[in-house]
C-alpha cells in the first residue's frame, strides 16, 4: 500500500467502517475530489458519487455529466444534482449551503453510511488566513474537523493530511485528466486571495503545511477548552422546559469559559448555521456579570430572583406557524390528541388561560414564548406552562447536547 493510500484509509478513521459500509463521494471533477474518487475506488471501497451541477458556469452541466462517465468506467453509481441560487446574500457562501444541503438529502436516500469530501491540506491553510484576516479565535483558527454529523449525516475529510500538489502527482501518474474551475483564479474571491497569499508567504517559510501544523495545535487547545466547558455546563447549565437556567457560579469561570458557556445557551434555545459575533457576545456577558438582562440571535436573558434565564426571545417567534404534526421554530413538536385544523403557535397572551403556571417554576416571560397547540382562537395546550393534560413538548436538540460539545466544519 503507498503512502498515499494509507493516509488515505487513515483519514476515514473509525467514523467509516470500510468492511461492509458504503461510502459516498462528493466529486466536482477537480483534482481533489477526482483523486479522492480514484483512491477509495482503488481501495475496493463500496462507494457511490453525486455531483452538484450549480448552474453558475456553462461548463458545468458538461463536467457533471463526464464525472459520470468516469464513474461507469469505474462501475461506481453516479448522480446529478442540481442547485440554483436565488440571489439572495454571498455567492459562495449559499453554494456551500445549497451543496451540502443537496448531498444530504441525496445521502439519505442513498443509504450510505457517510459522506466524503476532498479537502486537503491547502484548505486548512487558506481556511487559516482567511479566518485570520477575520481576527477569529482558537475556534476559527483550528483545523477543519476531519469528521462531524450534520443534517443526520455522517461527514467525512479523509485528506486532510494530504497537499494538493500530491493529489495532482496522483492523478497525472494513472492519465486522469481533470477540471480546474476558473472561479479557483478568480481574485474577487477571499479563497483566492489566500491562496495568492500563501503564495507569497513561502519565502518567510510559513507554508500550507506549516499553516496546518498550527491549525492542528489549534485543534487541541480547542478540544481542551471544550473539555472544560463540557464540565463546567453540566454543573452551572439546567434545562427547564423551553428554558435554561444558568447557575450564578458563571461568574467564577474564566473568560473564555464563559463565552463558551454562553455561546452554548443561545445554540440551544435558539439554534442557527452561525453564532453571533465575538464582540456582541462580550457585551453581553459583561451586562450579564453585572447583574442586568439583555437579547442576543433571538435569546433573551433575564436576570430574576431566582436566578438568570435564557429562553426565546418573543418577536423571534411571534409570527411562526406550523402543523399540528410539524416542527415549530425549528425544534419543538407536539405529542397527544392533534386534532384536524391545529396548529402550533407562540403561546404568548395565552398564558392567561394557564392558571397553573407558577407550578412550574419558569419565569411568565419565558412560558409566553414556548410552544402551545392551538385551533383557531382556542387554546388546546400549553405543555410548559401545565395546560391541556395528555400533551408534551420535545425538543429536538435534546438537554444533553448542551452539555456536551459536538465540534463541526
Amino acid at each position: 500500500m503507498s503512502d498515499l493510500a494509507a493516509r488515505f484509509l487513515a483519514g476515514l478513521g473509525t467514523a467509516f467502517q470500510v468492511d461492509g459500509g458504503r461510502l459516498g463521494l462528493a466529486v466536482s471533477g477537480g483534482g481533489d475530489s477526482l483523486a479522492l474518487l480514484h483512491l477509495a475506488e482503488k481501495q475496493g471501497i463500496q462507494i457511490c458519487v453525486a455531483t452538484v451541477d450549480h448552474g453558475l458556469r456553462a461548463e458545468a452541466a458538461a463536467e457533471a455529466a463526464e464525472v459520470g462517465r468516469i464513474c461507469a468506467r469505474l462501475g461506481v453509481p453516479h448522480e446529478v444534482l442540481r442547485w440554483q441560487w436565488d440571489g439572495a446574500g454571498n455567492l459562495q457562501d449559499a453554494a456551500r449551503r445549497g451543496r451540502r444541503g443537496l448531498i444530504a438529502d441525496w445521502a439519505r436516500r442513498s443509504g450510505v453510511d457517510a459522506v466524503a469530501l476532498g479537502h486537503t491540506q491547502n484548505d486548512v491553510a487558506e481556511t487559516f488566513l482567511m479566518r485570520l484576516a477575520r481576527r477569529a479565535g482558537v475556534d476559527g483558527l483550528s483545523a477543519m474537523a476531519a469528521t462531524w454529523t450534520e443534517g443526520g449525516v455522517v461527514w467525512l475529510r479523509p485528506l486532510l493530511a494530504v497537499s494538493r500538489p500530491e493529489l495532482r502527482a496522483y492523478l497525472r501518474g494513472r492519465g486522469v485528466v481533470w477540471v480546474d474551475d476558473p472561479s479557483n483564479d478568480d481574485p474577487r474571491f477571499d479563497r483566492v486571495k489566500a491562496r495568492m497569499s500563501l503564495a507569497a508567504l513561502q519565502s518567510m517559510g510559513i507554508t500550507g503545511d506549516g499553516l496546518a501544523e498550527v491549525a492542528g495545535h489549534l485543534a487541541v487547545a480547542r478540544d481542551a477548552l471544550e473539555r472544560v466547558t463540557d464540565t463546567a455546563a453540566q454543573r452551572l447549565l439546567q434545562v427547564m422546559g423551553n428554558a435554561v437556567l444558568i447557575d450564578p457560579g458563571l461568574a467564577a469561570e474564566s473568560a473564555e469559559v464563559q463565552r463558551r458557556l454562553i455561546l452554548r445557551v443561545i445554540g440551544h434555545v435558539a439554534p442557527a448555521e452561525y453564532g453571533p459575533r465575538g464582540v456582541a457576545v462580550q457585551d453581553l456577558l459583561s451586562r450579564l456579570l453585572a447583574g442586568g438582562s439583555g437579547m442576543l440571535s433571538g435569546c433573551r436573558f433575564l436576570t430574576s430572583k431566582t436566578g438568570l434565564w435564557a429562553f426565546r426571545e418573543g418577536k423571534a417567534v411571534a409570527a411562526k406557524i406550523s402543523p399540528a404534526e410539524g416542527v415549530w421554530d425549528g425544534r419543538w413538536q407536539i405529542t397527544g390528541l392533534l386534532p384536524d385544523g391545529a396548529e402550533i403557535r407562540v403561546l404568548g397572551a395565552g398564558i392567561a388561560q394557564c392558571t397553573d403556571w407558577r407550578a412550574t417554576g419558569l419565569p411568565r416571560q419565558a412560558l409566553m414564548t414556548s410552544p402551545a397547540l392551538w385551533r383557531g382562537e382556542a387554546l388546546l395546550a400549553a405543555p410548559f406552562a401545565g395546560f391541556g393534560p395528555g400533551y408534551s413538548a420535545i425538543s429536538l436538540f435534546p438537554a444533553a447536547a448542551l452539555h456536551h460539545s459536538a465540534l463541526s466544519h
